[in-house]
């Protein structure tokens, strides 16, 4: 038979079985002298088809507001509403010119001329708006209507081909810029950073592999798999967004590969870990590989399967881009899974034991456990289990306390890292014009009763007009654009817009809906309120259900998600103080709660799943204390290693120019190595410790005798030759 694919195969020296279970039968393909290649053979074929499809991704994009909108809000049927109204779905650049002192004829001639030649870049009709002068004389604006398209990349150059047209010849001391919604969309636009994020990850894995193996070669074979892995899943998302209608925004785009590489180089490092153990029981590198993916499988499978539920409890929400990452998030973490256990292993056991030059694993060599840094952390907090968790636990609720009264919800300013041109011409245009005259509020209403939805809106606190000739018909519906008092991504806007809705549902027969870009930030953050509110104890339910299953306990899964939970809130806490104290951030973006929870609790999850499994693994064989510490001293490195991984492949997202990923990088990075050196390392062998047996309960592990301590010989004996 090849390798140990079929019924029970001898393992090395040490006689032990390899059953035919599931993951038995898994680990004797890649593990099999014939099935290596053909599992290689496999993925090359893979790759061939895949690397081509996962580089379109980027043509399936989403960029306009449905990428984005919250299901069933009141703003998400406006917007599929304006499609009905001529120039609906345009996105007007507005240009704005200013000169301290009063506009010049000169400036106004050359307004006038930029006028002519902006219609060329006008389609269907349309014309540019203006020139419009303001009150105190000071300024003018044209309104360019510009077509968004799906590729958003070209609408950008098209935006940058406005502000170059205006920006050649404007006269001395006429300050000239471009914004409105056209503006502040092309300067979110993140294009050409895929790349960047990409090569950013992939050195940085390899930086961290090298360090962690401190070989010339065996970072190579992981990082080849997590690379094959990202381009599967970036293929197989591309296919769900081209033909079922997933829709991927540049968020879940950007998060995917990071979510590929780091979670898929914890599995890598941990299977590696094992199978580094098993090469020196036994001597063939077949038997060796296929030992690790049977013992150290069931946990990344259960790690990844964890993770993948976690994220498509997004699925439950309001938000289009929180389902849409739950989804692209799922696939990556399951290809992630099936590289890992598969591939890899086949890589693995082509190359053997040289791969780990020059600290090649030896047969029969055994290492010690005792006097390491794990050990001797094992050793410490068995001294004093509850004076240690205790300890702990008091530290990491301080550190909730960093949260204050932080602010939940950027306004657009605040979203970027830099100060763009739109955001300056926002502050230009609310010097001299109403502050919502760049992005106005909409009304849609029943045509019939357009006078006294009119009347109603004009007479609205907060609104400093309606804008005059506005009412654009079309099927029985009007369009009525209103422009507020203040900046339209102002909290003071969005009680205007709640009034708005407030005032015009009384009217009889009017049906009428207020969206906009306004009523659009009202919505999402309402909305991304209710997901918290669904999806986080969701979550909490998936992964104590995973954990029930594969601890076969109840109190066990309990004091983990408790864990991770305070864990979570402890990262929140700091990352605010730190976001205010130090990088300056204003407030916390309306997704990074929802999406730090999920990735945390998940991800923190991974560990614990790591240690527990190995711990139950050994209570088994020694009992219940000696098997805390023995499974906290074998795996401390290598989650360790995992986690400072993982932290340093969510850092990356700090290369990008928008807050949110610089904060959810930031929360995710700091928060998986709080948990990986505190929660992991001391809070959680500290509870298990002081609880006893009784965390293992209703399994029978909870009733075993406490002095039950059966150590079993770690190294066989030496028989035979050692393969290559």
């Amino acid at each position: 038979m090849d390798g140990l694919g079929r019924g029970r195969k001898r393992e090395g020296g040490g006689g032990e079985c390899l059953p035919a279970t599931f993951w038995g039968r898994i680990a004797g393909v890649p593990g099999g002298r014939v099935g290596k290649w053909l599992v290689v053979a496999v993925w090359a074929a893979l790759a061939v088809a895949a690397v081509p499809l996962a580089g379109r991704l980027a043509d399936v994009q989403e960029g306009d507001a449905s990428a984005f909108l919250p299901w069933g809000a009141e703003s998400t049927k406006v917007y599929e509403l304006r499609g009905r109204f001529e120039g609906g779905r345009d996105l007007p650049a507005v240009v704005v010119y200013a000169r301290d002192g009063g506009i010049t004829a000169v400036d106004r001639e050359e307004a006038g001329q930029d006028r002519e030649e902006l219609s060329g870049l006008v389609t269907g009709g349309r014309k540019v708006g203006g020139p419009v002068p303001s009150r105190d004389g000071e300024a003018l604006t044209l309104s360019v209507p510009l077509r968004p398209g799906e590729d958003t990349g070209a609408f950008a150059e098209k935006v940058e081909e406005v502000r170059r047209i205006v920006g050649e010849g404007a006269p001395d001391g006429l300050a000239v810029e471009v914004t409105g919604p056209a503006g502040t969309a092309a300067d979110q636009a993140l294009e050409g950073v895929d790349t960047t994020l990409l090569f950013a990850t992939i050195t940085v894995v390899t930086l961290l592999l090298l360090i962690t193996y401190r070989s010339p070669s065996l970072w190579l074979l992981p990082l080849i798999s997590v690379g094959l892995a990202a381009q599967l899943a970036g293929a197989v998302v591309y296919l769900l967004a081209r033909y079922s209608g997933l829709t991927v925004d540049v968020q879940s785009a950007s998060i995917l590969p990071v979510l590929v590489f780091g979670a898929g180089t914890d599995y890598a490092l941990l299977l590696i870990s094992r199978y580094r153990e098993e090469l020196r029981r036994r001597a063939d590198r077949h038997e060796a590989i296929a030992v690790a993916v049977r013992h150290a499988g069931p946990a990344i499978a259960a790690s990844a399967v964890t993770v993948a539920a976690c994220l498509l409890c997004l699925l439950a929400a309001d938000l289009n881009s929180n389902r849409a990452l739950g989804i692209v998030g799922a696939v990556g973490i399951i290809c992630a899974l099936l590289a890992l256990t598969t591939l890899l292993p086949a890589l693995l056991a082509i190359f053997g034991r040289p791969l780990f030059w020059p600290l090649v694993p030896r047969y029969g060599v055994a290492v010690r456990e005792d006097g390491t840094l794990w050990s001797r952390v094992g050793g410490l907090v068995a001294r004093g289990p509850r004076v240690a968790w205790v300890c702990t636990a008091v530290f990491l609720v301080a550190l909730i306390f960093g949260l204050g009264d932080a602010e939940i919800g950027l306004t657009t300013e605040q979203t970027f890292r830099g100060t763009p041109e739109s955001v300056v011409g926002q502050e230009t245009l609310a010097e001299h014009y109403p502050a919502g005259s760049s992005n106005p509020a909409l009304v849609v209403a029943n045509a019939a009763v357009e006078r006294e939805v009119t009347e109603t809106v004009d007479g609205t606190a907060g609104v400093s007009q309606v804008m005059p000739g506005a009412g654009s018909r079309s099927g029985g519906l009007v369009q009525i654009p209103v422009v507020l008092d203040d900046p339209p991504d102002g909290a003071a806007a969005e009680r205007t817009v709640e009034r708005l809705r407030e005032e015009v549902s009384h009217i009889d027969g009017a049906e009428a809906l207020v969206g906009g870009a306004t009523a659009t930030g009202l919505d999402t953050r309402n909305a991304a309120a209710h997901d918290r509110g669904v999806v986080m104890p969701l979550v909490l339910a998936v992964v104590f259900v995973v954990l029930a299953l594969l601890l076969r306990a109840l109190v066990a899964p309990l004091v983990l998600i408790v864990t991770v939970v305070l864990s979570f809130f402890a990262a929140l806490g700091a990352s605010a103080f730190v976001f205010e104290h130090m990088l300056g951030f204003e407030a916390l973006d309306s997704s990074l709660v929802l999406f730090g929870f999920v990735f945390l609790v998940a991800l923190g999850i991974d560990y614990n799943i790591f240690l527990m499994t190995r711990i139950r693994e050994e209570v088994e064989k020694t009992g219940h204390r000696s098997g805390v510490l023995r499974g906290l001293a074998v795996t401390g490195g290598v989650i360790t290693s995992a986690g400072v991984v993982l932290a340093a492949t969510f850092a990356v997202l700090a290369v990008l120019p928008l807050v949110v990923f610089a904060q959810i990088g930031f929360l995710v990075a700091f928060g998986i190595l709080l948990d990986t050196f505190v929660v992991r390392s001391l809070l959680v062998p500290a509870l298990a410790l002081d609880l006893g047996a009784g965390i293992w309960w209703p399994s029978k592990l909870s009733r075993r005798p406490p002095d039950e301590d059966l150590v079993v010989p770690a190294v066989p004996v030496k028989v035979g030759a050692e393969d290559g």
